[in-house]
């Protein structure tokens, strides 16, 4: 059974999209849930995916909690916790109020925005408690769309956080946030039985993914492959956009 009423060529392209995501996922930590969504947005309302990329990030970071424990920022993961407690349940609420269009132009443009100030190599030095509340604020409001990391790899970025820190230290972040997306979107409506069933099916490709992602995380320079992911996420958030606006 196909879940969201997809057909099988559509299908086939978001288990490609989760394969590719799991494998950068796997890589660099982040990017992996921006990576499904754009992918469906480019065949069906996207947000219908939240609750799976949401399922499949625990299932996943399981399998990486035991190599990346001690280079965790835990400060960093309290501070951005304790902002995203306040952005989850209105990011959530917001999602219901706009159509599929409008929404696919959001996802596409902020993953964009996003996109930009990595590819640009913006900088802002260490930053302290209350910046990491403010964007933990930030990153729960674009969890409504499942792309609540992606402010968080901007920020960490910025300050320059060495690349083992930054993977471990958003994973856990990651892991974090989904645990309190899930509840508020169980109580807004938005997990149904075809978001078990889409994560059941899809987990497989992204599982693979993430590790061939993981082998290859020694093996290749983080800059290099951090900028491939960025220009990927670019692409696939200007196909949505134009898909959006025709």
């Amino acid at each position: 059974m196909i879940p969201f009423g997809l057909t099988g060529a559509e299908a086939a392209l978001v288990a490609v999209g989760m394969a590719v995501a799991g494998y950068v996922r796997g890589y660099s930590g982040f990017g992996f849930a921006a990576l499904v969504m754009l992918f469906a947005a480019l065949v069906t309302d996207p947000f219908r995916f939240v609750p799976v990329v949401i399922l499949a990030d625990i299932a996943m970071t399981a399998g990486q909690a035991r190599g990346i424990w001690a280079q965790i920022d835990w400060r960093r993961v309290a501070g951005l916790f304790a902002g995203c407690l306040v952005g989850v349940p209105l990011g959530v609420a917001a999602i219901g109020w706009i159509g599929v269009d409008a929404g696919r132009a959001l996802l596409s443009g902020f993953v964009l925005a996003m996109c930009a100030l990595l590819l640009v190599g913006w900088h802002i030095g260490r930053q302290g408690d209350a910046a990491h509340v403010g964007v933990g604020v930030v990153s729960g409001l674009a969890n409504g769309m499942a792309v609540g990391g992606l402010p968080v790899a901007v920020f960490f970025a910025a300050q320059g956080v060495p690349p083992v820190v930054f993977r471990a230290t958003v994973i856990a972040y990651f892991t974090a946030l989904d645990l309190w997306s899930l509840p508020v979107l169980w109580q807004a409506g938005q997990i149904t039985r075809d978001s078990f069933i889409a994560t059941g099916l899809g987990l497989p490709f992204m599982l693979a993914g993430l590790w061939a992602g993981g082998r290859h995380f020694a093996a290749t320079s983080p800059q290099d492959f951090r900028r491939f992911a960025i220009l990927l996420l670019m692409a696939l958030s200007l196909a949505g956009l134009a898909r959006s606006l025709l």
